[in-house]
């Protein structure tokens, strides 16, 4: 009787110790803070952003990047399109402007960053947007490290090039670049595109990339595959980058337009005249697992 006992105790004791455990795995970790912006301010906050001015384009894109309240600004309570606050990046028709390179541009947008204000390695980075469709618009949210790219390794947490039905992710470093071959399309769910507000993400560790849509995973990527192109480029600092750049490689590969202007179709470009093309910002956030 004794030993019936205490084998049932013992039995409890186990399959509670079993419990208890597979409740702390499901316990969400505790994460630290590393940097929260959600454009409450009156202006954007220069303390944790830099705002890009470039007259010489890469990828053939045809925007050039101002540093101006037309193409950068604040919005807030009813005017914030459904957030309390946002940012909006703004694309404007501005045929001949010429920048300090003395190249031409008919278009003028907005790119910032937190370069050397704010930098991380591992964790979580994740942003609330939304953004017009067009063939050629192309918004991006991204981090990049310092130094030579591709070498500086580079992630790409959403990416879109006009087409309202998916968005995409990748991978850029030494070995894969460009057309690499660490890309995802992720399709958004019937009834759903890029025009609504989403949550665009990416959890960093030190052998996986796993990228994620309103926390559903879209695509992974290990150490292992990114090795088999080349060196892994993310074990840096990164910082982030918010732009919307217009027509170029990327959004020509997809929609094969050329004219009026190269990856930018005539009906994206009334839609910039008519000032409907924009990307709007609800917050930034990034995280790390506490120690």
């Amino acid at each position: 009787m004794k030993l019936l006992q205490l084998t049932t105790i013992i039995t409890i004791l186990a399959t509670t110790a079993a419990t208890a455990a597979t409740a702390q795995q499901n316990q969400p970790k505790k994460t630290d803070t590393i940097f929260f912006e959600d454009f409450s301010q009156k202006a954007l906050d220069r303390t944790k952003w830099n705002v890009e001015v470039t007259g010489n384009t890469v990828n053939e894109e045809q925007q050039a990047y101002v540093d101006s309240a037309s193409t950068i600004y604040l919005l807030a309570n009813a005017d914030a399109e459904g957030a309390k606050n946002a940012l909006v990046l703004k694309a404007v028709y501005h045929p001949g402007y010429i920048s300090k390179e003395n190249k031409k541009y008919d278009f003028l947008s907005g790119r910032i960053n937190t370069q050397h204000k704010m930098e991380f390695t591992y964790g979580t980075a994740s942003a609330r947007m939304k953004m017009a469709a067009g063939a050629g618009l192309w918004p991006a949210f991204w981090a990049l490290g310092n130094g030579k790219w591709p070498d500086c390794g580079e992630i790409d947490m959403m990416e879109t090039v006009g087409d309202s039905s998916w968005t995409s992710n990748a991978l850029h470093g030494p070995g894969y670049f460009g057309d690499t071959p660490l890309a995802y399309r992720a399709f958004f769910p019937a009834g759903t595109d890029v025009t609504q507000w989403h949550v665009y993400s990416v959890d960093w560790t030190h052998d996986n990339l796993i990228f994620k849509v309103d926390g559903k995973v879209t695509y992974s990527v290990t150490r292992a595959m990114v090795e088999k192109y080349g060196r892994w480029a993310y074990d840096n600092p990164k910082f982030i980058i918010l732009n919307f750049a217009l027509g170029g490689g990327y959004p020509a590969g997809v929609n094969k337009v050329k004219t009026p202007y190269f990856g930018i179709a005539e009906t994206t470009v009334n839609k910039i005249k008519a000032g409907q093309a924009k990307v709007v910002v609800d917050w930034v956030l990034v995280t790390k697992i506490s120690n």
